[in-house]
Formats: structure tokens, sequence, C-alpha cells
């Protein structure tokens, strides 16, 4: 460099000037970058890494996902749709839901030496047996050379049967038993019950499931299950228990004992519009209410009405176990009657309306004049010229001992409990249906009681009838239709009409919200009813509500569309077997 150019760069240094581009690469060596080529593709690459290939050969040619599984099996329970965890834990997963997925990460071996990115399920045909699962993960190729690599698992879904399966249908294994009961004619009250537990998931820890002639044996494992049952039976009904436990064997040396546990569970025998005679001490308690009501609905406590004032109480299971009574008649009693003129009042409490009305027994209908007055609380439902079922009193005796207390003058003629609906004897169809529980028949009871062929046939035919009563209630009570899980009928011929599916030895409690409803008559709960909905029911249809094909008209409610659900919980593994 010249002593001018040098004297140059000073001077622009002092003086804030930039030094020139050129000037400063003759001060500053240049650097080079060792490159060196792939051995395979012989792409440039920085030598520097000391890598012998570049980054897209190496990924061709290592693979981190050698020691990881590429095939494995899920063992499938196909009584309790449960899948195994090893060693020895059954637990319950959807199709592609993240708790079969992390089931199905724990099955591979391998996995924990490289890291997990993504993972998720190929659709697969649900009767292949086939799970199908996609990975991506990432891992060490060479030293500080991490790469990310993607791959498919298949597992192959084993039908087998769980222990607890493998225990119900084995005799004697149970630990724990809840013995359902009550004391009536009728067999409906467990109709509605079935309904609730069924709604509410309430069988799932049941081992079996058996039924008797008067109520429902259920079967635990475990004495804790049981007790759940209880709760549940409490929640939902009046009821009492009794527990009794019996000693099966006992270790002298560790002083080990092993128990059967059974609970006795009774209802109160008293069923919605059941007439009722309280005991003077209970009626004086609940606010000096009459002792002739009717019960209005019956749920974890029994709802009793004074149709002639509208005084409502509310008698706990426990105030009616100190002092039990029996009712003086049940709906099988009701008596059918013509509405000849109604006047309405003006106390009114909820959906319930005080009326007179001026009712004929329709039997006496072109026979004789005979009239009755008497004072009702349907007066927000009935119309003239309509039915209504009713407990007629005139002349009529119990033999019961708190009928003698009654004031026999106070007695009315005539207690209308609720409207009637014209009906064929024989449905055409439903467009819904109900699920219903797969239960055992006890034949050694059966066997005992030493029933003949034709008595067998009798009681059928009655627990037939009562099942059909409680659907004719579900289609008149929207109130206990919104308590219970009600299904679209598949393959329906006439969608807007109902198909009466086939009757099992059950029996019904029904609800408002937890309530039971244990109606013994074509119809329940029609005082809950809508009074707008009634009303627009009365005046589309003023026919005889049915048609010539044996189709509803008229005044007869029908269960709407949006009240039905879609079976798509039946769609599992065990249906495509079926399919296949």
């Amino acid at each position: 460099m010249s002593y001018q150019s040098a004297f140059g760069i000073t001077a622009a240094a002092i003086s804030g000037g930039a030094v020139p581009l050129a000037s400063r690469n003759e001060q500053e060596p240049q650097q080079t970058i060792a490159t060196v080529l792939c051995c395979n593709c012989g792409v440039p690459i920085d030598g520097t890494s000391g890598l012998p290939m570049c980054y897209d050969c190496i990924k061709l040619s290592v693979d981190i996902t050698e020691g990881i599984q590429r095939e494995s099996s899920l063992s499938f329970c196909r009584n309790c749709e449960r899948f195994l965890r090893p060693p020895n834990q059954w637990v319950s997963a959807q199709l592609e839901s993240r708790e079969l997925l992390a089931l199905c990460l724990k099955r591979l071996k391998g996995l924990a030496k490289v890291r997990l990115i993504d993972a998720s399920f190929i659709w697969t045909e649900p009767h292949s047996r086939r799970i199908k699962v996609k990975l991506t993960v990432q891992g060490e190729a060479f030293a500080n050379t991490i790469i990310q690599q993607s791959f498919e698992v298949e597992f192959v879904v084993i039908a087998t049967q769980c222990p607890d399966c493998a225990k119900s249908f084995t005799a004697n294994t149970w630990r724990a038993t809840v013995q359902i009961r009550q004391k009536v004619p009728h067999k409906r009250t467990f109709f509605y019950l079935e309904q609730l537990i069924l709604k509410h998931n309430a069988h799932r820890d049941t081992i079996s499931i058996q039924e008797t002639k008067d109520g429902l044996d259920f079967f635990y494992s475990q004495k804790n299950h049981a007790a759940k049952m209880i709760d549940f039976l409490a929640a939902v009904a009046p009821i009492r228990t009794k527990k009794s436990e019996e000693l099966i064997s006992m270790d002298t040396h560790t002083s080990v004992r092993s128990y059967k546990f059974t609970y006795s569970v009774e209802l109160v025998p008293v069923c919605k519009d059941d007439l009722v005679c309280l005991p003077k001490k209970i009626a004086r308690a609940s606010g000096n209410i009459a002792q002739l009501t009717l019960c209005n609905r019956v749920g974890n406590s029994m709802h009793l009405l004074d149709p002639q004032t509208l005084d409502t109480m509310d008698l706990q299971p426990t105030a009616y176990w100190r002092q039990p009574f029996t009712t003086l008649a049940t709906t099988l009693n009701l008596t059918e009657f013509v509405v000849l003129d109604i006047e309405v009042t003006n106390l009114k409490k909820g959906k319930m309306s005080l009326a007179d009305a001026t009712v004929a027994r329709s039997s006496d209908m072109g026979r004789n004049d005979s009239t009755y007055y008497v004072r009702t609380h349907l007066g927000g439902i009935l119309h003239p010229g309509d039915t209504a079922l009713g407990y007629f009193l005139s002349n009529v005796n119990f033999n019961h001992e708190l009928w003698d207390t009654l004031d026999q003058s106070k007695v009315p003629d005539v207690v209308l409990v609720k409207k009637s609906y014209p009906r064929k004897k024989k449905n055409k169809g439903r467009s819904w249906r109900l699920k219903r529980m797969a239960k055992e028949y006890n034949e050694m009871e059966d066997s005992g009681n030493s029933m003949s062929s034709k008595q067998r046939q009798i009681e059928q035919d009655r627990v037939e009838r009562d099942y059909e009563l409680f659907l004719q209630e579900l289609e008149e009570d929207p109130e206990l239709r919104s308590t219970i899980n009600m299904y679209k009928q598949a393959n329906s011929q006439n969608p807007g009409r109902q198909i009466l599916p086939k009757a099992s030895k059950m029996e019904g409690i029904e609800a408002g919200d937890v309530e039971m409803d244990t109606g013994d008559h074509k119809m329940a709960g029609v005082e809950n009813m809508d009074v707008d909905h009634a009303k627009d029911s009365d005046e589309e249809g003023a026919d005889d509500g049915v048609s010539d094909d044996g189709s509803y008209e008229g005044s007869l409610p029908e269960v709407g569309l949006d009240e039905l659900l879609d079976e798509i919980d039946e769609l599992t593994l065990e249906d495509g077997d079926h399919e296949e």
C-alpha cells in the first residue's frame, strides 16, 4: 500500500467518513467453508459436521423405528365391551377414543427408545377386528443428528371373556344381592323402575338380573356395588331396606371371613291414582288435611291430594313406615263417568283447577237419569261431553279399619281421578319403543309353586296387559316421558302412530323428576298434563278417537318425534359380527 492511500484512509477515519469496501477487503483475510460431497447423491454438504451423507439420504438409509412393534393384539370382552389393560384390569373405551389410543400405545414395545411426536387412528371397518394407528417419532440417527419418521401399527382385536362376565354365567358366584319387592296386585311399578335404571345406567355393575313373581333380584360381585344400587333406589322411590349376611367360610389362622350380603328392599304399596284413607294422627300433623285423599304422584316421597280443596301433602317414607296403612281402592276399581256439565271456580293451584261437575255413569246412560254433583280438581282438563275415570263411593262399604273412622256424611259420592281417552283394544302401531334389560326368570320359585300351563298363560297375559297400560300412560303424560329414554321404532310403517313392543315380565314406577307413577289403569298423570296441550288436543279431534284402521284420532295425545332418540349407541363391535 502506498503512502498516499494509507494517509487518505487515516484522514477519512479521523473525519468520521466511511472506509471504502475495497480497502476493508484488503485488510481482512477471506474465510473459506469446507464442503464435501454426499456419498450417495453427491450433493455438497457442510464438511465440518462430520456427516458422510446429506439429511435426505440419512432419512432414507437409517430406520429409527427398527425396534418398535408393527403388529400387536388387544383383548376385547364381547359381553361387557371392555378392553384388557395388562396385567388384569379391564377398562371401557370407545372406538377412536383417547382411552383406546393410550391403551394401544402402552401395548407397543420399544416405543420408549424414541420420542413420540404424534399418534392418530386410521379408519377401518368396525367388523374387520383391526385397529390401525399412525405414529410419528423422532430419534437420533448419528451423533447430534435427529431425524423424524412416520409408520403404521396394526392391532388385532381378539374376542374373549373377562372374569366378571365369566362369573355371571356361573351359579353362586355373587357376594351381594338386592331383592326389590312391592305388595301390589300389578307388575307395572317395575316397568318404570327398569327404564330409570337403563337411563342412569345403574345396572352396569350387576352380575345378573333375575325376575321373580313379585319383583326383581340384582346380583353383584362386591358389596359396595349393591350399596350404590340401594342409594339409587332411595333417590327415586319410597323404600324400606333390611340387611342380612351369611357366613360362607372362615380361616381359623388369620380370622379372615367371607360373607354373602342380602339387601331386602320393600316399596311402599301405594301407587299413583290410588284412593287413600289417612290415619287421623298423620292427617292432623300435615296441616289438618282431609283423611280421604288421592295419591297424586310417587317419588322419593308420596304426594297426596285432597280433590275437594286442592290441599296437598308430602308423606315421607319414614313417617309411613312408622304407621303403615293400605289403600282403600286401586285403579282396578275405577269407573267410567260422562261429564254432563262443569263449572270452573277461581281456585287454582299449579295445573290443577277446582271445579263443580255434573257426571253420570256410562253404564247408566240410556237406563236411568242418575246424575252426581261432584267437586273435582280436573277443572282445567275436563269439558262437557268428555269421559273421566273415578271412584264410585255411593252405597259402597270398604273392609278397612280407617274407613269406619270417616264421617260418612262428608264422603263424596264420586271422586274423579283422571280424564279418559277413547281407544281400540289393540293398537296397530307405535313409532317409538323402549329398551329392556336382559333378565332371567326364577324357574325354581315357579316350579315350587307348581303352576300349571294354564296358570302361567294367565300370568303372562296379565303382565302383557300391565305393560300395555304402562305404554298408554307414557303416551298421555308428557312429564313422565321426560324422565326416561324413548327410541325411534326402526322400519316403522306408520311414523305418526305407535308400535307395541313385545311385553315381558317386569313392573313400573312413574315420576315427574325422580318420581314414581304406579297407577294401574289406562292412563296416569293426566292431571299433570299441560292444560293448553289438553285443550288443543280436544279441539283438534271431537270424533270418537279411533279410525276404521285402528289408528288413534281425536283428543288422544301422541308422542312427538322430537322426544325420541336414535339408537347410535348400539353400533358396537359385536354388531359387526352379525353384519359380517
